[in-house]
């Protein structure tokens, strides 16, 4: 009894490297979609429980979803359909959970997104709702929008917020900025003020790294290349209405002599 069982360990752990060599990852599924629960090849049968091998997990179904997340059924209709119906709140939480569970299963557990994983997000699926809502917002939202705007001001980011409208001034003597509270003073309607590209929101909680990952992604390669014939913009002009600091922010006063970073609050901010 003792030999078979032995027989019959080494066999089916064969199978699995036969399926899975060392230098292929297993493939993964979304927490946000519906499981398969039960997987039969070969006259084996997994349960999708089964948790204490992640290669028998997933790995011996012939009909099993490969590890893009493209490929497997990712609907953005519920986007489409926010937007269409300028609900410009819900489809920016919208935004925020497809980006989560298109960055795989790691960003799904932990309920947020490392600036690492931006790269595992396919390039169809972040165009699909970069493009989304573009059509929606008469190009005037979406990463791409962002990107453009990104590259105008050289990728200073404290110029970037106050252009999206991110940032606001401050009711002060001294030129001031700071972050805008999520979500009362944010902007979620589409009219002749509402800044370009202040949507959709991007978490900055932890940095600029995870906004700067994603506007950098393939997906927005071609933006880049249209900024590059465009010129750069002169950070070092000097006017006679008042001199452009490296954040293109004017001093048209004498008693704005402190650095930018003493003139801008900086509180901590999450959206």
């Amino acid at each position: 009894m003792a030999t078979n069982s032995l027989h019959y360990s080494i066999q089916h752990h064969s199978l699995i490297k036969r399926h899975h060599p060392f230098d292929t990852p297993p493939p993964t599924l979304p927490l946000f979609l519906k499981p398969i629960t039960t997987l039969n090849t070969n006259n084996i049968t997994l349960s999708h429980s089964s948790s204490y091998n992640p290669f028998l997990t997933f790995s011996l179904s012939q009909t099993t979803s490969s590890s893009s997340t493209s490929q497997q059924t990712i609907s953005f209709d519920l986007l489409r359909h926010l937007l269409q119906s300028k609900n410009f709140q819900q489809a920016d939480e919208e935004t925020r959970r497809l980006v989560i569970v298109l960055a795989g299963e790691a960003s799904q557990k932990r309920g947020y997104v490392f600036f690492s994983e931006v790269q595992f997000i396919s390039e169809t699926d972040l165009k699909t709702i970069d493009e989304l809502w573009r059509e929606h917002s008469n190009n005037k939202f979406g990463y791409s929008v962002q990107k453009r705007m990104l590259e105008k001001v050289n990728g200073d980011f404290t110029k970037f917020f106050i252009k999206v409208g991110w940032m606001k001034k401050l009711d002060t003597e001294v030129e001031q900025y700071n972050y805008r509270s999520f979500p009362t003073e944010f902007i979620w309607e589409l009219n002749d003020d509402t800044p370009e590209g202040h949507l959709p929101l991007t978490n900055a909680l932890r940095g600029t790294q995870l906004l700067n990952n994603i506007l950098n992604h393939p997906a927005f390669d071609a933006v880049g290349k249209e900024e590059q014939g465009e010129g750069a913009v002169d950070t070092h002009s000097n006017k006679e209405n008042g001199a452009i600091t490296a954040t293109g922010l004017k001093d048209n006063s004498s008693s704005s002599s402190k650095p930018l970073g003493q003139r801008v609050v900086k509180p901590d901010y999450s959206f």
